[in-house]
């Protein structure tokens, strides 16, 4: 019985320890799946996979060369450059190189039959393998891998999108935004700020129009997104534009200028001020005379010269009463001027006074800027009719 009892133990202290084992293994190995695919760890297991995939590939070339072509040894050469760095990489040119000279001697000389290692093969794999090295000396220069590329990108426009949320707003109110970047793209040179202030009772929302558009003026709308996030809310209102053309001055771009409309809205009231810096004017429905009217307010470009002074245009939205804010995209084209667009835009705005703006903001760019190729950016701020003044 004592011997059974030891046996036992010894069987199951074997088995916890080849579990133990395992757990560790499997731990390691997902971390490092995880740090790889941040590009944080070492390229060792893809490295090594690519380098039993070049004998695999040639033992099968020299089995059947019209099946598998000598050429594929391209497939692991293009799939180092997306995954290994430079070091790696010449070792796994190294190894196709190799390869190829072996399937070479084997097969015999290319004038002597078909499927056989030809100069335009070598210079086919020899193309790929440079395009490669340098794809892989550009990420690593960058020390961005392209595993966490995409990821970063995405993470960018979220941002983005994040920042350009508008606060929810107290009953008797009602807002509609919508942002469309140039040619389809991901990243727009348009981009909101807002915020309520003032103990929730003030809203405050600044539509800016980065210069550029689409993914060259990303990278800015970005930074500018954040830094006009940050100062709107800390400062008064009518400070805020000086400070924001101050901040544009300072990083010295080549294309550094932006237009802005900053809007100051009492939700208590309905008194707002309209700053605007070089920006299309603001366009305000009155539900009493059922027309648009002209917000204009007195502003240069942001980034243009220093001590630039920004004068408000000021206004009441009443129970009824529709603000329009929106960026030049959306109304002037190479073969359009801005006020034959702003008429096009109240004249399809008019089909949503008696219904409502529910929803308006994107199909109203869809039916007055749907193929132009530029970023667009729409705002509405509607008080409801049924709104008792709060």
């Amino acid at each position: 019985m004592a011997a059974g009892r030891q046996r036992r133990s010894k069987a199951e202290t074997l088995t916890a320890r080849w579990k133990k084992q395992w757990h560790r293994v499997r731990v390691g190995l997902r971390r490092s799946a995880v740090d790889y695919f941040r590009g944080d760890g070492s390229d060792w297991v893809a490295f090594a996979g690519l380098l039993l995939t070049v004998p695999v590939l040639a033992t099968m070339t020299l089995f059947d060369s019209v099946w598998c072509s000598p050429a594929t040894l391209v497939l692991p050469i293009v799939a180092g450059g997306l995954l290994l760095r430079p070091a790696s990489l010449l070792g796994l040119y190294a190894t196709a190189a190799t390869a190829l000279i072996v399937e070479s001697v084997r097969l015999g000389p290319y004038t002597e039959g078909p499927s056989r290692v030809t100069p335009g093969i070598v210079l086919v794999v020899a193309a790929c393998g440079f395009f490669g090295l340098l794809t892989a000396q550009f990420r690593s220069r960058v020390g961005v891998p392209w595993r966490r590329g995409g990821t970063m990108l995405f993470d960018l426009r979220e941002r983005i999108r994040v920042q350009s949320k508008l606060p929810k707003l107290p009953q008797g109110w009602h807002h509609e935004m919508a942002l469309r970047p140039a040619g389809g793209q991901s990243f727009s040179g348009d981009f909101v700020v807002a915020a309520r202030t003032n103990g929730g009772r003030t809203l405050e929302v600044v539509l800016t129009d980065v210069s550029g558009k689409g993914m060259d003026a990303g990278s800015r709308a970005l930074l500018l997104s954040g830094a006009f996030g940050g100062l709107l809310g800390s400062l008064p209102p009518h400070a805020f534009l000086p400070a924001a053309n101050g901040y544009l001055l300072r990083q010295d771009w080549d294309e550094g200028f932006a237009t802005s409309i900053h809007l100051v809205l009492d939700l208590d009231s309905g008194d707002y001020e309209l700053y605007t810096a070089g920006h299309p004017p603001g366009l305000q429905l009155s539900a009493g005379s059922g027309r648009w009217e002209e917000k204009a307010a007195e502003g240069p470009l942001l980034g243009v010269y220093d001590g630039a002074q920004f004068d408000p245009v000021k206004g009441s939205l009443r129970p009824g009463d529709v603000l329009m804010l929106f960026t030049d995209g959306l109304v002037e084209t190479s073969d359009r001027d801005i006020v034959e667009g702003i008429d096009r835009l109240t004249g399809e705005a008019d089909r949503y006074v008696a219904g409502g703006f529910h929803g308006a903001a994107w199909h109203l760019i869809e039916a007055v800027a749907k193929d132009v190729n530029d970023d667009r950016a729409l705002l509405l701020i509607c008080r409801e009719a049924t709104a008792n003044g709060r």
